[in-house]
Parts: structure tokens; sequence; C-alpha cells
């Protein structure tokens, strides 16, 4: 199985293209959130439509820079991933969108409570999968994918308590632009592929040892 994995769109797609190649042979996509810019449901779907185009197989949920209705349409489309699961194959994929609360009350925030339970009634639903991916919008606080330029962990500690409880095998976020990067929590590989507009993505494949995952940006 090939994933493709990428988000913090923010309605700029110009990207799609030089990935053509990886969209229409992977078996999955998986957007991390923040397909809009501040907007909502008409701006959102314009956003998946242009994707389906390449891959009509796909997961996605909000960001926080997403208004609520793009929760809302993501789940008439059945591809919502916030607070959400779904197994393909032996692989079971549940996630959170939105953030951790900001200064800025961007547009779906969540108290870190809330995001634990969005968290758990999406592992409920794959719990007995072989192999799991989470995808937090959000990156686990105190790693390399939570810095803000001015040096500050703004991460969740929900997200990252949650990973140190029930170790998924890989961790999609996005959120901190200025943070793409790889980490690790104990086993579980932990990735951030920053704003689409610059070039981050990740390609996840299932082999006979387990999911591999890496971090690659166009050039």
């Amino acid at each position: 199985m090939k994933i493709i994995s990428f988000g913090d769109i923010h309605e700029n797609l110009s990207n799609l293209i030089h990935l053509e190649n990886d969209l229409k042979s992977a078996d999955l996509i998986i957007v991390t959130g923040d397909l809009t810019n501040y907007n909502g449901r008409e701006e959102a779907e314009k956003v998946i439509e242009e994707i389906m185009r390449y891959n009509k197989n796909i997961l996605a949920q909000p960001g926080n820079l997403d208004q609520p209705e793009v929760n809302d349409y993501l789940t008439e489309k059945g591809i919502n991933l916030h607070g959400n699961g779904f197994i393909k194959d032996n692989i079971g994929i549940f996630g959170v969108g939105g953030s951790n609360l900001t200064p800025f009350k961007t547009p779906t925030e969540f108290s870190e409570n809330e995001i634990e339970t969005f968290l758990l009634e999406g592992f409920d639903k794959v719990k007995d999968a072989e192999f799991k991916i989470m995808v937090p919008h959000m990156p686990p606080k105190e790693t390399k994918l939570d810095i803000i330029s001015a040096g500050f962990h703004v991460g969740s500690q929900s997200v990252r308590d949650f990973i140190s409880k029930y170790k998924p095998d890989i961790v999609l976020s996005g959120h901190i632009h200025e943070a793409r990067g790889s980490d690790i929590i104990e086993n579980t590989a932990l990735f951030n592929a920053g704003m689409f507009q610059q070039g981050g993505y990740v390609i996840i494949t299932e082999n006979p040892e387990g999911l591999s995952a890496e971090l690659k940006v166009l050039a």
C-alpha cells in the first residue's frame, strides 16, 4: 500500500501537478488539515475536487483555519478523519482536526480535553487494525515539529500523551509551517510536512516489516 500525505494547503494547490505520478499511483491520499484560508464549504469543496482529479481515494479533515462548516462538508462526503477512523486493508487511520487553543482565536480550536476525546473516538474505530496512522492537525508538544519562529513549543500535550499511551506507528501533523520535519517519540515516527505551497509531503509504504515513511520536498 502506498499513501501520500500533505496539508496546510490554504487553497493553493499549485504543487499538485508536480506530484502527479505519485498521486495517481497512490492507494490513498491523506490531507492533514487547513484546506482553506479562513474560508468555508465552497472553498474546501474546490480543494477536494481538484485533488480528486488525480486520485479519488482521499481522507481529509479541517484545520484550525477552516470554518466549522468544512467539517460538515467532509462528513457528508464520507471522508472526514476528525474524531473518526477508517481501516484500509490492515492500516487504521484516525485523526483530530483544528488545533489546540491559540492566542489568535482561529475558526476551529479545541481544548486539550476535547482533543483527547476526538482522538479516542477515532482510535476506537481502528483499534483492531494491525498498523495505525494517527493524524492530528496540531503536532505533539515538545518536539521538533511544534517550534514556532520565536523558538517556543506550541503543540498539543494531549496529542503527545496519546502517542505515548497508544503508540501509533506513524503520526502525520501540520499546523506549524516553519517546523517542517520529522521526529520520534519512543517507536512512533512523527512528520510535519509543512505548508503544501512550499513543497512538503510524506510518502508511506507498507512492507513485510511494517510501515515506512519518508518526508520529501519538491525541488
